[in-house]
């Protein structure tokens, strides 16, 4: 094969920055930078990506991130061209004190794969802090018998930068009387004190005025000055002396209030009252200091009074003065320091930041959670953190840089089993005894689609009657999904199939959601008894899984097919009687139930009825006696002359008493209020077929009909409805059951 010189220098560098990314990841990852402090927005800070040996097409697809303890605001980098800049005002005083270190730390991620670099910018201090003295202007009293080369101690200048920049040089107005004096001691403290030159005269200079001005190293160099009022005081010949100018002390943080921290001495040579010594804080003492100790004004015992923390301050610098009571008063100067002892008093802190939650259940193994660091103001062994994590969690923390920590995925997690992990990261430190602190971390599983629905059961019996409504509910199926949101959110379909020569989805219908089965149509047990079909479950997960289910609908059997009913009889509207409209046969009923409705014209209308049972008998066999106004009916054909006669004259009995009753409940209405009738049972005559075919039957009745209006009514009809049996409507209700004897002549009809 032959490569271009093209794709050999590409081929080449490749082969590069691989190599490079190797040995990168194989040290610790770190790239250190330097800016200086109140750089202006935008200030170029370093080329990140290139120095990490990333590029600039990956920065987005990888997830690149930059995190940083602190106020992350500081630095940024522009994505756009892989710059590391300045973002907001960076001031080293405020983020580091006077601490002679001052570095800001990121840690930039990147995934796909997982990096991990850790880079310091390091903060250079600019002279951008003058020097204060504590007070603008300065009293002084002294008196004019203090010999030459007395020294007279002043607080001196502060300066919130660091190195050159801090070193200050004092420089004092001209005058004839006082120079300055400077002393540097092993605490890199400097000693300002005023030294006298000549004797003073008060009556000749009573008051001097002059400027110190301290100038810091920087470039350019800034200055600050105060001015000294001089009060020359007439009296005492010898001051007080300390046996000391200098007291140094230790004191442990948290020392109780009361523990004695030093006694300081002084002499006088006088006499009297003028030896008499009282000891106080220079005036120039800060409200701080006072806060802390108490000096006995007599003993000159200084003790602790307030808390003292070591983190807040590590040394405390006490101007100590001894006044006589002398007339003019004498004072001397002493200089206590009081060096604070770190203790294991402050728990670290525990801070997680960078939360890539939640955490999908299938995440590979060595996943990034969440980025820890931790912290402790202590210093030496009570500073020295390690960190642990609780047990029994799919979890691991992987130290990444000092004092940073990656919490990462260490085994394979499931949702079903657990949905939600509580991890509690512990930082102890190396004290004596040790403090730890504790924070808790809610590591929530997000769920992906791995399990499908599951019915309960995978078959179903149901049971519906015949003729059901259209759209009936028949049942309800239900598939339960383990997962959790789209993934178990379940929806129901038929597998369609053909039923005969017609498709399942116009007999049944599920409803998507809620998995109600329901009838389209009627289901008729003689046209179908069983109709099996499957439902489907489907999740809205990507991709979706899903379950089937079969139902079994058995279609239950209802009385909904009546027997065919031809008419068979007939009655007479007004003679009541009762007859055959065709030939019986062996395919009719060999028992008949008639209803016989009888109703009269009066309003209201009154009614009876009368309820006729026939048993129909082969010519060969003799009729059953059915009743005892039958027992003396005999089968030949002279005694069914006989029923005839009599069933004609209670025809006409019957309709000369409607005719008279009618006449009677006219005349009631139309003349007499209102009284109440008597209705009893009458006389009941049966009449058997007569040698024509026909079959009659007439009741004859006596009633009592009152009315308040009107004359009776003569007319009486009779009906033949086609009513079910049931109970008998009207004031009275009588039953005659009559075997009939079907003959030979009765086939003649």
């Amino acid at each position: 094969m032959v490569f271009s010189c093209r794709e050999g220098l590409r081929a080449w560098r490749l082969l590069c920055s691989l190599l490079l990314l190797t040995i990168w990841e194989a040290g610790s990852g770190q790239v250190h930078y330097s800016v200086p402090e109140e750089a202006k927005h935008g200030t170029f800070v370093g080329r990140i990506v290139q120095d990490l040996g990333l590029e600039l097409a990956e920065l987005v697809p990888r997830l690149f991130r930059v995190a940083s303890k602190g106020r992350g605001d500081l630095l940024e980098v522009n994505l756009q061209n892989g710059i590391l800049f300045v973002n907001s005002r960076i001031d080293r005083e405020e983020l580091c004190g006077r601490s002679a270190e001052c570095s800001i730390h990121l840690e930039v991620v990147v995934e796909r794969p997982l990096q991990v670099f850790h880079v310091e910018v390091e903060v250079k201090d600019i002279n951008d802090n003058p020097p204060v003295f504590p007070v603008a202007v300065k009293k002084l009293f002294i008196y004019e018998s203090r010999p030459p080369g007395s020294r007279i101690p002043l607080e001196g200048a502060s300066d919130a930068d660091i190195g050159a920049n801090s070193l200050l040089t004092y420089v004092l107005s001209s005058n004839e009387y006082f120079t300055l004096d400077v002393k540097r001691n092993d605490k890199e403290i400097k000693s300002l004190g005023l030294v006298l030159k000549k004797l003073l005269n008060r009556e000749d200079t009573p008051e001097h005025h002059l400027l110190i001005m301290a100038v810091d190293g920087g470039k350019p160099e800034l200055t600050g000055t105060t001015q000294l009022m001089i009060t020359v005081l007439d009296a005492n010949d010898n001051a007080p002396a300390f046996e000391r100018s200098v007291y140094t002390v230790r004191l442990f943080e948290n020392a109780p209030n009361g523990t004695l921290a030093v006694i300081v001495n002084a002499s006088d040579l006088d006499e009297g009252v003028n030896k008499d010594i009282v000891y106080s804080f220079n005036t120039d003492t800060s409200a701080d200091t006072l806060s802390k100790f108490h000096l006995d004004p007599v003993n000159g015992y200084i003790s602790v009074k307030g808390n003292l923390d070591f983190e807040e301050t590590k040394l405390y610098e006490i101007q100590v003065e001894a006044t006589d009571k002398g007339t003019p008063p004498m004072a001397d100067h002493c200089t206590v320091l009081v060096e604070i002892l770190d203790t294991n008093d402050n728990v670290p802190e525990l801070v997680i930041k960078s939360l890539s939650l939640p955490v999908l259940e299938d995440a590979p193994l060595g996943t990034i959670i969440a980025l820890i660091s931790v912290s402790d103001l202590d210093s030496g062994n009570n500073g020295q953190i390690s960190c642990t994590l609780s047990p029994h969690v799919p979890f691991k923390l992987v130290s990444t840089f000092k004092n940073y920590y990656s919490l990462v995925l260490d085994s394979a997690l499931d949702r079903e089993s657990l949905a939600n992990y509580v991890v509690v990261v512990t930082a102890q430190d190396g004290g004596s005894p040790s403090l730890s602190a504790t924070a808790s971390l809610s590591v929530e599983v997000a769920d992906v689609n791995d399990n499908a629905p599951l019915f309960a059961q995978p078959e179903y019996t149901v049971f519906v009657k015949e003729n059901n409504p259209p759209g009936c509910h028949i049942f309800t199926v239900s598939a339960r999904d383990l997962d959790a949101q789209e993934n178990a959110l379940v929806s129901y379909s038929l597998v369609e199939r053909r039923v005969g020569e017609r498709a399942l989805s116009s007999y049944v219908s599920v409803h998507a959601e809620s998995g109600q089965v329901y009838a389209l149509q009627p289901l008729d047990h003689e046209e179908l008894e069983l109709l099996q079909f499957q439902v489907s479950a489907r999740d809205a997960g990507v991709p979706p899984l899903g379950s089937n289910v079969t139902l079994q609908v058995f279609v239950l059997d209802e009385n909904d097919n009546a027997p065919a009913l031809l008419p068979l009889f007939r009655v007479g509207l007004y003679t009541g009687e009762i007859s055959t409209t065709r030939a019986l046969d062996e395919a009719d009923s060999p028992r008949q139930r008639l209803l016989v409705l009888v109703k009269d014209h009066g309003e209201p209308a009154l009614m009876a009825t009368a309820t006729v049972l026939l048993s129909l008998v082969d010519s060969n066999q003799e009729p059953k006696t059915r009743s005892k106004a039958l027992a003396g009916v005999v089968s030949s054909e002279t005694a069914l002359v006989d029923v005839n006669v009599y069933l004609i004259i209670a025809i006409c009995a019957v309709s000369s008493l409607l005719v008279l009753t009618l006449l009677l409940y006219t005349a009631l209405r139309c003349s007499a209020p209102p009284t109440e009738g008597a209705r009893g049972p009458g006389k009941q005559v049966l009449v058997c077929s007569s040698a024509v075919g026909s079959w009659s039957y007439s009741q004859q009745r006596q009633r009592r009909v009152c009315s308040g209006e009107g004359p009776p009514k003569t007319d009486l009809m009779a009906f033949s409805p086609s009513l079910p049996p049931g109970p008998l409507s009207g004031d009275t209700e009588e039953q005659l059951n009559v075997d009939v004897d079907v003959s030979a002549k009765v086939s003649n009809f």
